[in-house]
């Protein structure tokens, strides 16, 4: 292992990449869940879309264990599984176009990186916009640990629907404060603040593993308390009954896709994935000190190549886009630094299958994995100490990438605006001889996403 996956040259060990990969593996496996519930909407039945999610995970962990060794887990993307399930609601499109687009958009992907074009847009990014990446995922997913913590939430919430305001149609309106503090004397949520704390204090203390050890306490607190609920059974077998992946694999339609009135959502589907993806190694490879001094990730190319492969595959299958999950900087924060922590990941995931009806109660253990999610965060704002805040015209894309990202929900908002603003300023300026010809590209596709893709 250590020759393969060169442990000693990144200064790892065994032992860390097994922690990184199990904690990785621990803070992303509400996709399990998470995930078949939304397609579901789409009309994608659970059991099937379940088997098909762990697959794409398993598939997606182990080629970038094996082809890219980064400790990056890969599996569907939560942002564009709603974009799947509700974004294209309105187009009254079955689930097998769905897939189809996930296909063809996985395809486009392979070609641009296989042509070198995907890792030449990558490090056309100007360095402080980069960093803003890392910052903007940092404090969205402390947002996503607040809100599945309850330490945060909705201002509409515990309200009496008579009580929303509505338009003359009946239709809600927004709240006037989006979003309020959540009830602090709620046993669930002080486990959650417990948690953060112990997790704060042993990572102070410089101890291996603290974001899993306070992961494994905070459950075991919140279990003795009773909180949480004993699942339906412990096994079943994949493939079969209820779980038959045979509904859904090899079912989407890429013919009805191709047509152009298909574009937008292609657009869309694109443009979401290659930025998520961008952002998402820009901000892992900050977390484990991988970016080279322009910011850029090392051999960008290689879990590039994984993610167009496993997004085909996710097509395949019957699920969502798939590619690098930000999760994973709470195995880096472990100490995981090569695949070998992916390679523990796919195997936890491989093992899922096989107890599919134990997943569902495990991971409403929100007290116990949320307190990570926001630790993650906390140490990904780091990153801003690299932004240039004297220079308005890289502060100013940063400081909307970081915003639009955060208050809008949703990763690629904030990649595509800063991405858009940046080159604006810098030609106001008069300085547009900093651009270059991939910044100016993204730009214009990032203008394209607004015009006429299905921003949401």
């Amino acid at each position: 292992m250590n020759d393969f996956f060169k442990l000693q040259q990144h200064g790892s060990s065994v032992r860390a990449e097994l922690i990184g990969g199990v904690t990785t593996f621990i803070t992303m496996a509400y996709i399990m869940v998470v995930n078949p519930a939304i397609l579901s909407f789409a009309g994608i039945p659970v059991g099937p879309g379940t088997v098909a999610t762990i697959l794409t995970a398993v598939f997606g962990c182990l080629l970038m264990a094996l082809l890219a060794n980064r400790p990056i887990a890969v599996a569907p993307y939560m942002g564009e599984n709603a974009f799947i399930a509700f974004g294209l609601a309105s187009l009254g499109i079955g689930w097998e176009q769905r897939l189809g687009a996930v296909f063809v958009s996985g395809a486009l992907f392979l070609i641009i990186t296989l042509l070198g074009i995907r890792g030449w847009l990558a490090n056309s990014v100007p360095v402080s916009l980069k960093h803003s990446f890392a910052v903007g995922i940092g404090l969205f997913l402390a947002f996503i640990g607040l809100y599945e913590t309850g330490i945060v939430t909705s201002f509409i919430s515990g309200m009496p629907a008579q009580a929303l305001p509505t338009d003359a149609h009946g239709l809600f309106l927004s709240p006037a404060v989006p979003v309020k503090i959540g009830n602090l004397h709620d046993p669930q949520v002080l486990l959650a603040l417990g948690g953060f704390l112990l997790m704060t204090i042993l990572m102070i203390r410089k101890v291996r593993g603290a974001l899993l050890i306070g992961i494994i306490v905070t459950a075991l607190v919140g279990g003795a308390l009773g909180f949480g609920h004993a699942p339906k059974a412990i096994t079943a077998l994949p493939f079969t009954g209820e779980y038959d992946l045979s509904q859904i694999a090899f079912k989407l339609d890429i013919a009805s896709v191709l047509q152009f009135s298909f574009l937008p959502v292609l657009l869309t589907l694109f443009l979401m994935s290659f930025l998520d993806t961008l952002g998402t190694l820009t901000g892992l490879g900050a977390a484990a000190d991988l970016l080279d001094e322009k910011g850029n990730f090392p051999q960008v190319e290689k879990p590039m190549l994984v993610d167009a492969l496993t997004c085909m595959f996710s097509g395949l299958v019957g699920t969502s886009t798939s590619g690098a999950y930000i999760e994973s900087a709470t195995g880096i924060t472990a100490g995981a630094r090569t695949g070998l922590a992916a390679l523990v990941t796919a195997a936890l995931f491989a093992l899922s299958l096989f107890f599919i009806p134990l997943i569902e109660p495990l991971q409403q253990l929100r007290y116990a994995y949320g307190p990570a999610l926001i630790a993650v965060g906390l140490l990904m704002t780091g990153s801003i100490r690299r932004i240039d805040f004297e220079d308005l015209t890289e502060w100013v894309p940063a400081f909307v990438t970081i915003v639009m990202m955060l208050f809008t929900y949703n990763i690629a908002n904030g990649l595509t605006a800063g991405l858009v603003v940046h080159p604006i300023l810098k030609l106001a300026s008069g300085r547009a001889r900093e651009l270059n010809a991939g910044m100016i590209v993204l730009a214009l596709l990032c203008a394209a996403y607004y015009l006429f893709g299905l921003p949401h």
